[in-house]
């Protein structure tokens, strides 16, 4: 795929409209987003933003980029120190604990390895030095130990967020320093505290405020100027606007092209935090929701919109994509008998028109929703389950075809599975492991959720078998119906009785047992 022919549009918050996206160096990318501070485990606000510039990354590399991925760990700030203190551990590693613990979420959740991963305590000597710049250009003052940024001298301060100069408070995540000489001034370097870890510097031993980090570690894994810059949306004030503040008062080419910001988990209409206690940890949804369905679910809204955090929206995505999974695992059964006639016609035959149209707007679709600023909230909708729905109703046919026809079927069938792949994949919804040990692990999840065990229904499609051979179908219409309740759909299959995940509903019993009976 020609890049320079893919015009990806972007919205960049700096400009509030979506501009096509133009790297400074054609076929690179640079991109920093602002990844977690380190001290307890990461919850699904954090998820969301980890997958929402994870997609970026991986559209970008479906369009032949080469993308320089730089996310950040902090691992020095007050709420390490003070969390290492409720817990009797060093601060540095108590963070590196949980830099660790995020690293599992993020592998459950297939999020790929950025390039570069930095920890602000292996940059002091780059994050002294640019403080070192500012002060020489007289952006910074020293106040015994301590430095700060002199936003005066910051001409577009507030032009990202849209903040007014005399609407904006102190830029750092403790009361207002009456040694400021503007309120809205914030810490470069603070000076060293009893009982806290500290570094060198020309001004005494200290640490770097939370801001100037993101600003040295960019300019030093991508350069003082590059082409996208991500995090959340509560980042936008104050800290990417003082990031852009410290990083043009030291390079004077310093900046980012686009700016993008993904919306918030909301619960209860409030935004998910840990300061507002009402969050709930990535680990704490994958033990009993598997982790594909939880990105499903962060994908269910355009990344800048927020999101609404629920059970039911977390059913929805996990039945959607048990459904996904068990259709490709039905095409795989359905193709093992023919593979040893599809060898031997070795690529002679040709795809059937109506493949060919099922797969051209598969991909014109999902490439239209992705260039168009990466719209996901729909992706799996549409050409998507068209392309499912040709799966299912041409596997039933296989049989009664004719050979040359099946062959021709059956290569269609190839071709169509490969498309959806590739949506899966460049989505991060495809992982090394085969449909059905996918599709097992997402039932063993509703079984976790059901509170249930394989035994548990086993006994219980036996007792509906014994209530239909003594026309008890009240009874087995019931069972049948509390199992739905829980998330769990019988199926009669023949002379077998298997069941499914279902999205968990009081079940309707109008077209019950009587009837097949």
């Amino acid at each position: 795929m020609d890049a320079e022919k893919m015009k990806l549009k972007l919205y960049n918050t700096m400009t509030q409209q979506k501009e096509v996206f133009v790297p400074i160096t054609p076929g690179k990318v640079g991109l920093y987003v602002c990844g977690i501070t380190a001290y307890d485990l990461s919850h699904i606000g954090h998820a969301r933003a980890a997958v929402s510039f994870d997609v970026l990354f991986r559209y970008l590399k479906h369009l032949e980029y080469d993308v320089n991925f730089v996310r950040n760990f902090t691992d020095v700030d007050d709420k390490i120190i003070i969390r290492a203190k409720e817990s009797g551990e060093n601060p540095l590693e108590l963070s590196n604990r949980f830099c660790e613990e995020y690293l599992k979420d993020m592998g459950a959740l297939q999020c790929l390895l950025p390039t570069h991963q930095p920890r602000v305590s292996d940059h002091m000597d780059h994050i002294i030095k640019m403080i070192e710049t500012i002060i020489e250009k007289d952006c910074g003052y020293v106040v015994e130990g301590d430095v700060f940024f002199s936003v005066d001298k910051s001409p577009n301060y507030g032009k990202l967020s849209g903040q007014r100069m005399e609407h904006t408070r102190a830029g750092e995540r403790v009361a207002v320093d009456s040694r400021k000489r503007n309120p809205a001034d914030f810490a470069l370097w603070k000076a060293a505290k009893p009982d806290e870890p500290s570094w060198e510097s020309p001004w005494g031993p200290g640490r770097p405020g939370w801001h100037i980090e993101c600003s040295a570690m960019s300019a030093h894994y991508l350069s003082p100027r590059f082409d996208i810059h991500g995090g959340g949306a509560d980042l936008k004030f104050p800290h990417h606007e003082n990031e852009i503040a410290q990083t043009c008062a030291a390079c004077e080419d310093g900046g980012v092209n686009y700016w993008l910001h993904n919306g918030h988990v909301t619960i209860n209409n409030e935004k998910m935090a840990k300061s507002k206690k009402n969050f709930k940890t990535i680990r704490e949804i994958t033990e009993s929701y598997h982790p594909l369905a939880l990105r499903h679910f962060l994908m269910s809204a355009h990344y800048r919109s927020p999101l609404s955090f629920s059970a039911s929206q977390l059913d929805s995505s996990s039945e959607a994509l048990y459904y996904v999974y068990q259709t490709l695992q039905d095409l795989e059964d359905a193709l093992l008998p023919y593979r040893e006639a599809m060898a031997e016609d070795g690529g002679k035959a040709q795809q059937t028109a109506e493949a060919k149209d099922v797969i051209n707007k598969l991909k014109s679709e999902f490439e239209a929703k992705m260039l168009d600023d990466l719209n996901t909230a729909h992706i799996l909708t549409g050409a998507y389950q068209e392309a499912l729905k040709f799966i299912n109703a041409s596997i039933g046919k296989l049989k009664k075809m004719q050979k040359k026809q099946r062959v021709s079927m059956l290569v269609s069938l190839v071709e169509i599975e490969k498309a959806a792949r590739e949506v899966l994949d460049v989505l991060g919804l495809l992982t090394t492991l085969s449909y059905a040990e996918i599709l097992k692990e997402m039932k063993q999840k509703t079984l976790t959720r059901a509170g249930l065990s394989e035994e548990d229904i086993a006994q219980k499609i036996e007792e509906r078998i014994m209530a239909r051979k003594n026309k008890e179908f009240e009874k087995s219409d019931q069972i049948r119906a509390e199992l739905t309740v829980q998330g769990i759909a019988l199926m009669d299959i023949g002379k077998e009785t298997v069941w499914r995940p279902c999205f968990p509903s009081q079940a309707d019993s109008s077209d019950g047992d009587k009837s097949t009976s």
